[in-house]
């Protein structure tokens, strides 16, 4: 990117694929380091780390299987690591899965363990035959050293899991779910009104991307029921999306509920595997009037009778947990969440103590989101966590040791640490020391969890640990050999306040041997979006490198945190209800003049860029600060909240009709006269 003064007025030209000729280039040609090209950084891996692919616990956490490369057949085998010893070991070579003499090695992408860790199950199809699906099954045995075909079907298989006692494997095709006998081969259907827009055990488009759930069913701890979503899409609106790529244009059609449009129909089965029956879930209104209700959890409770439903209104204030009876369908509602705002249902941390009739539950009623322990009446029973601070992510229970393992942003909302804290609320425990990114995977006793920290100049590295956080054994390094031919310029944090006295997060990078005595373009990257964060003290990976890249060519970037972004509290976020893009836009301009008032900073070069809502934030910034940012790249940007979906835009603006005066302040389309860069 570079810019340039053309005709009396700054013009600013931000060019992806080709750096021409920049004034204010910084890196002498005597001192020139070497360069990062785009060919470098999207083409191959050569600054990827190596990371552990396929990880999975097994023995209780004894051991962990992982895949490898054969360099000799470039296909990935399976071995195992022995936790007490650090033994490793291949256990399923790629050379070993092949059906037919004729066949080549299976390519091994997925993997999953049978229950009692005997089997292994793959998705996928053989390389030497004709047969192209969405995923036909395979199954090798351990034992036997045994590899053979379970499905051989043209049509896509998806959601594939065993059953709790190992002896069945369950799927959906074609809108419908099936299950199959491992020893016998029999496949049996469980439901059969499947069909082009009406989905048994998968999710239509907007479930599946503002609810992040792809799995539509799940087994009963006793493996003789089985739940599923059923979502009807027929009176969705149907969304054209044109290819212009031909000569010839097509046309495909999407059911695409925009803002104030109908939604599917969604209802909540238990399927009986024996009668093959299903009794329908009393979610709490009725069938046609379920456009305005969303499920967005399901989820057993370990009583194979007992379904656990999470009810949502389509306002996304008020989330109800219902306990359904499997065997009649009758629910009853256990606890209520309520908000002036929205209730934030992407986190799964539901779970069911086994020990006690208890559940573990985040909330965010007390202003940041916490831990808490209810009873099954829905009583309270305990507040785990508390502080100004939130939680990231629940990782399990340990009942026997009588702890509960998260992460959370205690230290600061850009750090993410690992901690665990007793059942009654005491005993809170820091288990990672390292200041930055941490996040663990816990073995499935507890005693021990594979570790992953990151800092802004740290690439990732990977330790085994005891639950307390005492190092066992470093499993990467984290080091990528190719970073030592280039010289990087450390990205470092800093705040600001508005003028109305809000502290906000940033980080920038400096360009390359930066000259004091200079002053430099600035490159804002931005996101914005309720509950996101870029800025956050990680390993950027290839966006960071490609950072460093504008940094060699004598930009600034920079990324700041507005208003409504993630991990400082409820109200926060909770600001942009009904005003999408007025607090997120006002502290990206303020955040340019801030960056306008440094020395080293050339106020009258400031471009800004993002994608999605980074997008639409580039859009409104471009727009309503006019006066500020000079240049900008917006991709898939929202150009009026009309036009988005359901889910996500009713969440924070509610409908068109109940909010017009925010839809229109809130479309960059209102704003469009009002364009210089």
């Amino acid at each position: 990117m570079y810019l340039t003064v053309a005709s009396h007025r700054v013009r600013v030209i931000l060019i992806f694929f080709a750096i021409a000729c920049l004034a204010v280039s910084t890196i002498d040609a005597q001192q020139k380091v070497k360069e990062f090209t785009l060919e470098d950084l999207f083409t191959g891996n050569k600054f990827s780390g190596k990371g552990i692919r396929g990880f999975r616990w097994i023995e209780g956490g004894k051991a962990y299987s992982y895949l490898e490369t054969d360099t000799s057949t470039k296909k990935s085998d399976i071995w195992t690591y022995d936790v007490a010893s650090g033994r490793k070991s291949k256990l399923v070579s790629a050379r070993q899965l092949v059906v037919n003499a004729t066949d080549e090695p299976f390519a091994i992408q997925n993997y999953v363990w049978s229950p009692n860790e005997k089997m292994i199950l793959f998705t996928g199809t053989l390389a030497a035959r004709s047969l192209k699906s969405g995923g036909n099954l395979f199954l090798y045995d351990i034992d036997r050293k045994s590899f053979r075909q379970l499905t051989d079907n043209r049509d896509e298989q998806v959601n594939v899991k065993f059953s709790p006692d190992g002896l069945m494997i369950g799927y959906v095709r074609n809108s419908n779910i099936f299950v199959r006998n491992i020893e016998s081969g029999q496949e049996i259907q469980l439901t059969t009104d499947g069909a082009e827009h009406v989905f048994n055990g998968k999710f239509d488009w907007v479930y599946e991307e503002e609810f992040s759930i792809i799995d539509g069913w799940q087994w009963s701890p006793d493996s003789k029921r089985i739940a599923y979503w059923q979502l009807d899409e027929n009176r969705v609106p149907e969304f054209p999306i044109v290819d212009l790529a031909p000569l010839h244009n097509t046309v495909t059609r999407q059911r695409y509920p925009k803002a104030g449009d109908p939604n599917s129909i969604v209802r909540i089965g238990v399927v009986d595997l024996a009668s093959k029956k299903t009794v329908w879930a009393d979610i709490g209104a009725p069938p046609d009037s379920m456009q305005n209700t969303y499920v967005p959890r399901i989820q057993w409770t370990t009583n194979s009778n007992l379904l656990a439903v999470e009810r949502l209104n389509r306002h996304q204030n008020q989330l109800d947990l219902t306990l359904v009876d499997a065997s009649t369908g009758a629910a009853t509602i256990v606890l209520t969440e309520r908000d002036e705002a929205w209730l934030d249902v992407e986190r799964d941390d539901l779970q069911f103590l086994k020990s006690s009739k208890e559940f573990i539950w985040s909330s965010e009623r007390d202003g940041y989101r916490h831990i808490y322990l209810f009873n099954m009446r829905g009583e309270l029973v305990q507040q785990l966590t508390q502080g100004n601070w939130d939680i990231d992510r629940i990782y399990g229970v340990d009942e026997k040791g009588g702890r509960i393992y998260f992460s959370a942003a205690v230290i600061s909302p850009m750090d993410r640490e690992v901690y665990s804290v007793k059942l009654d609320g005491t005993g809170f425990r820091r288990l990672t020391k390292e200041n930055g990114t941490n996040s663990a995977n816990f073995s499935p006793d507890f005693s021990v969890f594979l570790h992953s920290f990151s800092d802004v100049n740290t690439p990732t590295r990977t330790t085994l640990r005891e639950n307390n956080g005492t190092l066992i054994q470093s499993i990467e390094d984290g080091e990528i050999a190719a970073l030592k031919d280039f010289k990087l310029s450390p990205k470092t944090f800093f705040t600001f306040k508005t003028t109305d006295g809000v502290t906000l997060n940033g980080w920038m990078i400096k360009p390359i041997d930066a000259d004091p005595a200079k002053r430099y373009p600035v490159l804002m990257t931005v996101y914005g979006g309720p509950g996101s964060q870029t800025v956050q003290n990680s390993w950027g990976g290839t966006g960071f490198l490609w950072h460093q890249m504008m940094a060699q060519k004598g930009y600034m970037v920079v990324s700041v945190d507005n208003r409504g972004t993630g991990m400082r509290g409820r109200d926060f976020q909770r600001v942009t209800y009904k005003n999408l893009g007025k607090w997120e836009t006002n502290d990206q301009i303020e955040a340019a003049r801030y960056l306008a008032s440094l020395p080293y900073v050339d106020g009258t070069r400031i471009g800004i860029m993002g994608g999605s809502y980074g997008g639409y934030m580039t859009l409104m910034c471009m727009l309503q600060g006019a006066d500020v940012f000079k240049a900008g790249i917006a991709s898939s940007s929202v150009t009026s909240w009309k036009f988005y979906d359901t889910i996500y835009t009713e969440r924070y603006m509610p409908t068109p009709e109940e909010n017009p005066d925010g839809y229109k302040e809130s479309a960059p389309l209102t704003h469009a006269a009002k364009l210089q860069g």
